[in-house]
């Protein structure tokens, strides 16, 4: 497996700031983002596309370092029913990704209205009333399919082979169900970017997805969620608080280790192996009490002694 981040970790820092301190770090290479719910302040999308030299550029201050760019990461919501500048900047991204060689875009899978006359996203977390089996069919049957068979097209032309969505919630695509039906429907070039702190807070097993998911595991994102037990006891994992307000939620997104302990991302590192996933381990920082820098530094450094690095040597003897 090999280490990395999100650019936005860092977004407060300039560009080659960024880098460079992904390099003092020791990381292998930084996750870009491009859109959506990013302000992308590393990357001009709508500057970069046809712009070879920019993206000679861009390419080159990563090569300097000895730094991989990971993926492209369009996170937003490509099926928003009134922002349709959403789903063109993932079409850019990959357009963009296969001018500049990067195979692997990152993305959620959207979430449209609940019918045509609706002007707001629509997610169905139950089965009743009856009524939500109505949006669940309008969503999947009249937008999100043949939204991701036009997106897998469009990557299959630029050369991008995967793309990896995000079990996010307020997605059609979040947890491991979803993603394996969109997936059956629409072929392997969709498969899972695997957010622990995503399935945490839903109440999934992030060990049992990535059995489950096996090699549709194309993308692992790095972030832990804390559980705050005594509020959730009163007010259960549906949360809908201030991001911010952290000793009022019943959960939050936390720097790694301060959730989850070692010993658990010891073992997910190695359920991903068994399923065998060897890609990156990409870490997103959105902890709200912890200083970027420093959370960063805590998250890698636990990482750095819980991934497989090497390639597996053993075998057993002849006797």
């Amino acid at each position: 497996m090999k280490l990395g981040f999100v650019s936005d970790s860092l977004g407060n820092l300039p560009f080659e700031t960024m880098l460079d301190y992904a390099k003092r770090m020791g990381v292998s290479g930084v996750e870009v983002n491009t859109c959506g719910w990013s302000t992308a302040p590393h990357f001009r999308l709508s500057s970069m596309l046809g712009n070879r030299e920019g993206q000679k550029r861009f390419v080159g201050a990563f090569e300097e370092r000895g730094l991989e760019i990971i993926s492209l990461n369009a996170n937003g919501n490509p099926l928003h029913p009134t922002d349709p500048a959403q789903g063109e900047g993932l079409k850019t991204t990959i357009r963009v990704a296969g001018e500049m060689g990067i195979r692997t875009v990152c993305t959620m899978s959207g979430l449209p209205a609940g019918n045509a006359a609706d002007t707001m996203p629509n997610w169905v977390v139950s089965s009743w009333p009856p009524e939500t089996q109505a949006i669940l069919k309008y969503q999947w049957e009249e937008k999100l399919i043949p939204f991701w068979t036009e997106i897998v097209t469009l990557a299959e032309e630029n050369g991008v082979e995967r793309i990896a969505l995000e079990l996010h919630g307020n997605q059609c695509v979040f947890n491991v169900p979803s993603l394996l039906k969109l997936r059956q429907v629409v072929g392997p070039v969709v498969g899972a970017n695997l957010d622990p702190s995503h399935l945490f807070w839903m109440g999934a097993d992030p060990l049992a997805a990535a059995q489950s998911l096996g090699e549709a595991v194309y993308h692992v994102h790095a972030k832990d969620t804390m559980l705050n037990a005594p509020v959730q006891a009163t007010t259960s994992l549906l949360e809908n608080g201030s991001l911010t307000d952290l000793p009022a939620r019943s959960w939050s997104y936390i720097t790694l280790g301060f959730g989850h302990g070692e010993e658990w991302w010891r073992q997910f590192c190695y359920r991903l192996k068994m399923a065998g996933y060897d890609g990156w381990l990409s870490i997103e920082h959105e902890d709200v009490l912890l200083n970027s820098l420093e959370g960063l530094e805590k998250s890698l450094a636990l990482l750095q002694g819980v991934m497989p690095s090497a390639p597996a040597d053993y075998k057993p003897q002849a006797i």
